[in-house]
């Protein structure tokens, strides 16, 4: 199992989520966080929005996948295709486990 963790400049969750489904990618976690990369935040108004500054921090939205090894190239193909600017992360999953029932490792997603 691999975790596969995909950090994007712009809100293209909706169509990398539904394509994923589409190729039953089950669960999805998604984040919005912030942070800093190649990409410039975009200016914002401070003191009674008289003023512009650029924040050292932009909104960024973070997706979190674990899937099956074979699944790797389809999930990787499919974020590419649906979104525009970001990066894409791939984790090991040593060991995965179902709180409730118990149920191990690809069983689990």
């Amino acid at each position: 199992m691999i975790k596969i963790e995909v950090v994007l400049s712009q809100n293209d969750i909706r169509p990398v989520s539904d394509a994923l489904k589409d190729i039953k990618v089950g669960g999805i976690t998604i984040s919005k966080v912030k942070g800093r990369g190649k990409s410039i935040p975009p200016k914002i108004h401070a003191s009674k929005g008289t003023k512009l500054f650029t924040p050292e921090f932009g909104d960024k939205y973070k997706l979190e996948v674990i899937i099956p090894d074979s699944r790797e190239n389809d999930a990787i193909k499919i974020i590419r295709e649906n979104s525009k600017i970001g990066k894409i992360f791939i984790l090991p999953v040593a060991r995965a486990i179902d709180i409730e029932s118990g149920v191990e490792n690809e069983m689990t997603i």
